[in-house]
């Protein structure tokens, strides 16, 4: 027995070690490099001299590193719940469908999910266009005029979520029809035959039943609105970047612009650790509420 024991825990080894070894020198590697840098006052290639917490002190006076965190915080509020009930509510609708009418119904909301973020650019870009924009005909009875949204500090964050939650909502929406698929029909057979509601079928079944894939949907997209990015950069490029930074783009500035790889990194820290925290908390508070329902 105890050499059957060892002869499995051997073969495990040697299976697990090829993607052990491989995070380690992709994720962990670099990730403990990053830490180190932040102690230092360096470029973002070469040596640098050691500053110890001198970075971080830094970082907690500095008055752009909060904008950004605010800014970054906003973009998750507007995306990450409303994004995800939309994906919600479009999949229930789609799942009522039938046959290639499903299929393409579905196709055409995945599709943007594929496209490049530069497309998804010049998509919104020629859509907002202050002169000859389509959208401008439901921005104008709502501001009183035309407006260049991407000009209009109030207007930049809430429309860079509206593209956002347009690009990225295929997923989720495949990852609920996947949910709804799994939900056995005798469920909604007895509910109807007992004279439950649509309302009463929902909530009593479907929301319990996909609430393990809506835990999913919302982990995934709070990690990756924490790390937007393409968007804030592409359309407030020759604008006020300040007043529109966010965490990563904040990154991005201090390492490749300035060159300060150290500060730099220490920024990074910073949202690595908020990335882990927030989604953690998340994920357990959602997970024990699905298992109090």
């Amino acid at each position: 027995m105890t050499n059957n024991r060892r002869g499995e825990y051997l073969v495990a080894a040697v299976l697990v070690a090829p993607f052990v070894l491989i995070f380690g020198w992709m994720f962990i590697y670099p990730t403990l490099q990053m830490v180190q840098l932040s102690f230092t006052k360096s470029p973002l290639i070469g040596a640098g001299e050691w500053v110890g917490f001198d970075n971080y002190v830094r970082m907690f006076g500095d008055r752009t590193f909060w904008t950004a965190i605010w800014n970054t915080a906003y973009f998750v509020l507007l995306t990450v719940v409303p994004g995800t009930a939309v994906a919600m509510i479009i999949a229930l609708m789609v799942s009522r469908l039938n046959g290639w009418i499903q299929s393409i119904i579905l196709a055409m909301f995945f599709l943007p999910y594929i496209l490049p973020v530069t497309v998804v650019y010049l998509i919104w870009d020629w859509m907002l266009n202050i002169q000859f924009g389509i959208a401008q005909y439901v921005i104008e009875p709502l501001a009183g005029k035309r407006t260049n949204v991407w000009r209009t500090i109030p207007w930049f964050m809430p429309m860079a979520a509206l593209l956002t939650i347009w690009w990225t909502n295929g997923f989720s929406i495949l990852l609920f029809l996947a949910g709804l698929r799994n939900i056995p029909r005798e469920l909604y057979e007895a509910a109807a035959l007992d004279g439950a509601t649509r309302w009463q079928i929902f909530r009593s079944i479907t929301w319990p039943l996909i609430w393990p894939v809506t835990v999913l949907c919302l982990t995934i997209q709070l990690i990756l609105q924490l790390k937007i990015f393409d968007q804030v950069y592409l359309f407030a490029s020759g604008g006020r970047t300040q007043a529109t930074m966010v965490l990563v783009q904040y990154i991005y500035e201090q390492a490749f612009q300035k060159n300060s790889g150290g500060y730099a990194a220490t920024i990074a820290v910073a949202l690595f650790v908020i990335v882990v925290v927030f989604s953690m908390l998340q994920f357990q508070l959602l997970r024990a509420r699905g298992g109090n329902k």
